[in-house]
């Protein structure tokens, strides 16, 4: 069974001047903002809605839209595992 990786979005906003394009195209995922930037709903792409995505990524006019790697979960321990220590200025390192 062929396991397929989970697709993100992400947005440079340095590059983004707000042409409105991703939310015409992805509506489900992109909305924008009362100035007309880019706001997500998901980053993670369902995967129904990775060809749309693609178009989107590939209509952004300044390449500011990326289609990426979803990032691995977080492979944390189970709950109430090791307890991280602070430093307190009263008691130094607890």
């Amino acid at each position: 069974m062929a396991m397929t990786r989970e697709r993100a979005l992400t947005i440079d906003f340095t590059a983004c001047d707000g042409h409105g394009l991703c939310a015409e195209l992805l509506p489900e995922l992109v909305e924008l903002d009362e100035w007309g930037y880019p706001v997500f709903r998901a980053t993670t792409v369902p995967a129904g809605l990775v060809r749309d995505a693609r178009s989107a990524v590939a209509a952004c006019p300044m390449m500011a839209l990326r289609l990426t790697p979803a990032p691995a979960p977080d492979r944390a321990g189970p709950p109430g595992g090791t307890a991280r220590r602070e430093r307190t200025p009263e008691a130094g390192l607890r």
